[in-house]
């Protein structure tokens, strides 16, 4: 790479952070930021707290496609109690500011998961409320990008 691609490329990413600054310097993005966080704690905390005790998340006939995916995805035991406590898990980072980064990104496999699942499913309307979830996911990561880009660089 040459030495101008090098110090256009600095002088974008420098560009980049005084931006993210300025906008996390904002009172209402600092408040939607944890509006956002708590949302998307109480989207999870049912949820996951069904799996994790291992109780079933729906009353579904086995007929209808969407029963029948819960009840296969129930008796698996492990591994829906597994998602249930990972579910819980980052609703509850999301809600402690310094662990908000970590639920995050606890957070973001769980709900395209989930997601996709909706989806493909063809689920009535939840395909809306998981993206809508996925997008404020995508959000916080974004609102973290300072600290989260530490992470990746060399």
């Amino acid at each position: 790479m040459t030495n101008n691609a090098v110090t256009t490329e600095s002088t974008l990413a420098n560009m980049a952070d005084l931006l993210l600054a300025r906008i996390k310097q904002d009172k209402f993005l600092r408040l939607f930021t944890i509006f956002t966080r708590i949302m998307l704690a109480l989207g999870f905390l049912p949820s996951g707290w069904t799996k994790a005790v291992y109780e079933r998340f729906t009353l579904l006939a086995l007929d209808n496609p969407v029963g029948f995916f819960f009840e296969a995805m129930y008796q698996t035991g492990f591994y829906y109690r597994f998602i249930g406590i990972a579910q819980v898990t980052a609703a509850i980072l999301l809600l402690i500011p310094r662990t908000a980064l970590l639920g995050a990104l606890i957070y973001f496999p769980i709900i395209l998961n989930i997601f996709i699942i909706t989806i493909s499913m063809d689920f009535r309307g939840t395909p809306f409320i998981t993206g809508m979830m996925l997008l404020g996911n995508v959000y916080l990561l974004c609102w973290d990008f300072d600290r989260l880009k530490r992470v990746f660089q060399p």
